[in-house]
């Protein structure tokens, strides 16, 4: 059965048209990923739900992203902050989430949208919605990362290269085929990318600048969009992997991880894993 839905990962600090200083203003905030994000869930009357539930402070967080939403003209916002796991079962959230557009998890800690959410009737409900409905589910940093099967939980980004730099739990199982990391660029977050692909050799690793994301299509195909960069690891033809074999804090080893460095425009199939780049003269979109 073909997936209906769309998941755009974002890396964190998506520009929202609210910071002025230029190193923060990427973009015009009618250009950005937020509204691409606006367009994917069927435009400005979208009903679109933010959760800030992986977030220290969701009440900033939902602020936020209803005034960057505002601005681009969306007015059905709603900000549905999960502090327990027993409020993913409560009738008027299950309502919300069942008449949604577009869900959008907030940046954070991973972990706490797996204790709140993973497993209750609202996650079983996205499930059941990204395979069969055309609702568009988006998350920056923490949001992102919840959404594959296998999901990176944390790790040292000074130990790069070193067995257990990386730590792994369960996801929310929107797309198995990946594992998603954050901020990849400006917090070095190479080496513990490497070792989730080491451990899961099956997948293929996807490593988010800030201000850059993903819209996966039928959890087949991916477009990157925004400013940054995407670093993609491919450990299906790794000739040596001795992540297995080593103890925690042992460098580790692999020969033969094909990387691809993607920007804006660039496409990917997923299930054949093959890559379509922008002609080096082509308009950014």
């Amino acid at each position: 059965m073909s997936i209906k839905g769309t998941l755009i990962p974002i890396g964190g600090n998506e520009d929202k048209g609210i910071e002025t200083h230029e190193a923060y203003h990427l973009e015009f905030i009618e250009a950005s990923i937020l509204s691409r994000v606006v367009r994917e869930s069927g435009g400005r009357d979208a009903t679109i739900v933010i959760i800030p539930t992986a977030s220290r402070i969701p009440v900033e967080v939902g602020e936020n992203y209803t005034e960057a939403f505002g601005k681009l003209g969306c007015r059905n916002v709603h900000v549905l902050d999960i502090r327990k796991r027993e409020e993913s079962e409560k009738k008027e959230h299950i309502d919300l989430v069942k008449k949604a557009d577009c869900i959008m998890f907030s940046g954070g800690n991973q972990a706490l949208i797996i204790e709140k959410i993973g497993q209750t009737t609202i996650h079983e409900i996205l499930l059941e919605r990204y395979k069969k409905d055309a609702i568009v589910i988006a998350g920056t940093s923490a949001g992102a990362m919840c959404m594959t099967t296998e999901m990176i939980t944390g790790g040292s980004s000074k130990e790069s290269f070193f067995k257990g730099a990386v730590g792994l739990k369960k996801g929310m199982d929107f797309i198995p085929e990946l594992i998603i990391d954050s901020h990849f660029i400006r917090r070095g977050r190479f080496g513990r990318l490497a070792e989730a692909v080491a451990a899961f050799p099956k997948l293929l690793g996807i490593g988010l600048a800030e201000d850059t994301g993903l819209v996966i299509k039928k959890g087949s195909t991916f477009e990157v969009i925004g400013s940054g960069m995407v670093l993609l690891f491919d450990p299906s033809k790794l000739k040596h992997n001795n992540q297995k074999i080593l103890a925690v804090g042992e460098p580790m080893s692999l020969s033969n991880l094909k990387t691809h460095v993607l920007s804006n425009g660039d496409r990917f199939n997923i299930k054949k894993r093959k890559l379509k780049v922008l002609p080096l003269d082509a308009p950014l979109v």
